[in-house]
């Protein structure tokens, strides 16, 4: 056994010397390469620009010669550039300028690239970590086939308010849940090492607080105090820094009055300096150039020397660093240090890359043709979407459907939707190659059953015309599912919405159903939680699938037939009205809590409105039960270097297999600062078999009850604290009180 240990640790520490020696020679080829480049090569390393097939951002007013640029050596990476043979021939120009640098290629690659997965919020739903690592990982596959060295994902925005549409693009509102999702997605993009053909290198995005923009309107300013914004919003980034990310992007937001992009207390201060951060940072699209609107910088000059200053180092689609960096440098404006800090941090990646050892490595067209159409792919786009779509209400066993039903009328605007089952920031999707949710209905349904579809209308939904139809086949089914929700366009960037309730008219749909004595199953699509409250309230079963990929059709039907058991829990509070925007689990605790929901009376509360949501946080329902029992502890005292492991037992106590998402939450009632009602502070998803139980534990150490105090420094104080086990955060089962002693 020493043996076999010595043996180990041999290795470990050989592949440490190695990782060394590599880092070392890398840092010696970057100093080379640095010391032969003049002053407009090092800018040109620093400046990204779009291609011209398509956007994902306002158009430049510039008409630039853009190939020119890049065999000039006045560009040092490309966005919007993919395909193998498309990279390849782009890349070939970088190697016709004076030094043979060649380009990074970056693309949003945000849920997906040929097979799409859930949007990022309905995947973290899941609660499944090695799922979500493993999306990440096959986009980086097949991204990376067709040439794409980096994306522009995971977005790790911590988002309150539904209103903002890229609540989309994150992991919701915990900032727990949120920052192992972070990491999660940062390896499944980047794999062990930067350099594997088959990974890409990963960006933290947004740097920082953009989901906290005022109102949930996007690009907005963002007003917070310190202690919020390290409390709340940046623990994801730093487990994305941990985990090893390598880069970050800013965002479009001011910070407390100072854009993010010339924010030196982030970038400076805080990343490169507290955090260690090597890689680099990358401005979100244009906006250093928006600076200048904000009214932070004079003119474009002014907001390259601000953001470069700032730690900003790469600049995109702004054209600043391309027309300003090199005068300011000479001017003495700004120090020449800089640039060659960044520089030397672009060139890093790109010699970790291994593009200077061949810069057509990842431009492989065959490679590219196995990769898009690897049937693994869809395979785990179909198991990934089931697992993500929460039930949020299955009254008197409406779900599963029976599948020797006579008829089944499959009715609504997204019932027979393809590309709206895709949701935002896709990139190389076929809408043709997918099933809508009537086309697997009629798959998974019996020989002998009958399915007819109607739309009833549009996702707008402005009339009623097509109603009548619609009722018509209803009232001929014995099962009626009722698909609604938003189309792919009415979440993600830019797309905010001031009203969150179903579009148009199509809670009207749901009630004219209910007229006639048809109470739907009902089937909500959306990139963000909505407001529904005649379809909470009348309905009888409720699927929030998301905007599910490429496979959602089949994976809907998987769940609604009972192929698969739902086992998603909400990563969002749902409103039940949009005057209780924003709302979440994470409160403070007040003065005046609402302690009884009957009484509001000079409380902390609405008068017109229940105080609770509709949905919690880590809600979700399964079609199997869960009993929680026999809460044990380690201790109920603990050193400030002490743990404790709080046990208990978990049984499926139903019919049917599931897995439930078990969460352990915490209470510090008395702190030198107010803290939450309640902190999520781990899960685990366990799966069991009908009548099978399993012991489930959780660690309780110095760290889980620490937090930032009024000087912003991190620890756990004295006292006692209560921790809560449950099925979600308003459905404790368990709890018990420990007490940590002093020092």
């Amino acid at each position: 056994m020493e043996k076999k240990r010595f043996t180990r640790t041999a290795i470990a520490c050989a592949l440490m010397a190695l990782a060394g020696a590599a880092q070392a020679d890398v840092s010696q080829r970057v100093e080379a390469l640095l010391r032969q480049m003049t002053l407009d090569e090092k800018v040109g390393q620093l400046n990204q620009l779009s291609g011209k097939n398509f956007s994902t951002g306002p158009g430049s007013d510039k008409v630039r010669d853009i190939e020119r640029d890049i065999r000039d050596g006045r560009i040092g990476s490309m966005l919007n550039i993919r395909g193998a043979a498309e990279t390849r021939r782009v890349q070939a120009l970088a190697l016709q300028s004076r030094l043979h640098i060649p380009l990074l290629f970056g693309l949003d690659v945000i849920h997906g690239y040929r097979t799409v997965f859930p949007v990022p919020l309905g995947e973290a739903a899941s609660w499944d970590l090695d799922a979500i690592e493993e999306s990440a990982r096959i986009a980086a596959r097949e991204a990376s086939a067709a040439g794409v060295h980096w994306t522009f994902a995971p977005m790790v925005d911590i988002g309150r308010d539904p209103r903002w549409g890229r609540v989309m693009e994150g992991a919701g509102e915990d900032t727990y849940l949120g920052s192992r999702i972070a990491a999660a997605r940062v390896r499944g993009f980047q794999g062990t090492k930067l350099g594997g053909l088959e990974s890409v290198m990963a960006t933290a995005k947004h740097f920082a607080g953009y989901g906290a923009a005022l109102a949930g309107r996007d690009y907005n300013a963002v007003d917070m105090s310190e202690h919020q914004l390290y409390e709340t919003y940046l623990p994801p980034f730093k487990a994305a820094a941990d985990a090893g990310v390598a880069t970050f992007m800013n965002s479009f937001n001011t910070l407390n009055g100072i854009p993010a992009t010339g924010n030196a207390m982030l970038q400076r201060d805080i990343l490169k300096g507290r955090w260690g951060f090597k890689g680099f940072v990358v401005s979100d699209w244009g906006s250093v150039r928006e600076m200048v609107v904000h009214g932070y910088a004079n003119d474009l000059p002014d907001a390259a020397a601000k953001a470069i200053t700032a730690g900003s180092d790469m600049d995109m689609e702004s054209s600043a660093y391309a027309s300003s960096l090199a005068n300011l440098v000479r001017s003495g404006r700004v120090d020449v240090k800089l640039v060659d800090d960044a520089v030397r941090r672009v060139l890093t990646k790109k010699f970790e890359l291994g593009l200077f050892d061949d810069p057509y490595r990842f431009s492989d067209p065959a490679r590219e043709k196995a990769a898009l159409a690897d049937p693994r792919h869809r395979a785990a786009a179909r198991r990934i979407a089931a697992e993500s779509m929460v039930l949020l209400k299955n009254d008197g066993g409406a779900l599963p459907l029976r599948k020797d039903a006579r008829s089944i009328a499959v009715i609504g605007p997204l019932a027979d939707a393809r590309r709206d089952l895709e949701g935002g920031w896709i990139v190389d999707s076929n809408a043709a190659t997918m099933a809508s949710l009537v086309d697997a209905v009629r798959t998974h349904a019996g020989p002998g059953t009958r399915v007819a579809y109607a739309a009833g209308c549009d996702v707008a939904c402005r009339g009623t015309d097509g109603f009548a139809a619609a009722l018509d086949l209803a009232r001929a089914a014995d099962v009626v599912v009722l698909a609604v929700g938003e189309s792919w366009d009415m979440s993600g960037e830019a797309k905010s919405r001031a009203n969150i309730g179903l579009p148009g008219r199509q809670a009207e749909l749901f009630d004219a159903l209910k007229a006639i004595g048809k109470t739907p199953v009902v089937v909500i699509m959306a990139g963000r939680p909505l407001i529904f409250e005649n379809v909470a309230q009348g309905a009888n079963a409720i699927l929030y699938a998301w905007h599910p990929g490429s496979e959602g059709g089949n994976a809907i039907a998987d769940v609604l037939f009972g192929d698969v058991n739902p086992s998603a829990k909400l990563p969002m509070t749902f409103p039940r009205n949009m005057g209780q925007i924003p709302i979440g689990y994470q409160q403070y605790q007040t003065g005046r809590p609402v302690l009884d929901n009957g009484n509001s009376v000079y409380r902390s509360a609405y008068i017109d409105s229940p105080n609770t949501p509709r949905y919690a946080f880590g809600h979700g329902l399964s079609y199997t039960t869960f009993a929680y029992g026999d809460l044990r502890l380690s201790s109920t005292r603990m050193t400030p270097d002490g743990k404790i492991t709080l046990q208990f037992t978990l049984t499926n106590s139903g019919r049917v297999a599931g897995a439930e998402v078990v969460q352990f939450y915490l209470r510090d009632p008395v702190a030198s600062v107010v803290r939450p009602v309640k902190e999520l502070k781990g899960f685990q998803r366990i799966a069991l078999k009908p009548g099978e139980h399993r012991t489930v534990s959780f660690t309780v150490d110095r760290d889980t009850l620490s937090f930032f105090d009024r000087k912003l420094a991190w620890g756990a104080e004295p006292g006692t604290f209560e921790l809560m086990v449950g099925s979600a955060s308003d459905d404790i089962r368990l709890r018990q009180t420990i007490e940590l002693t002093g020092p």
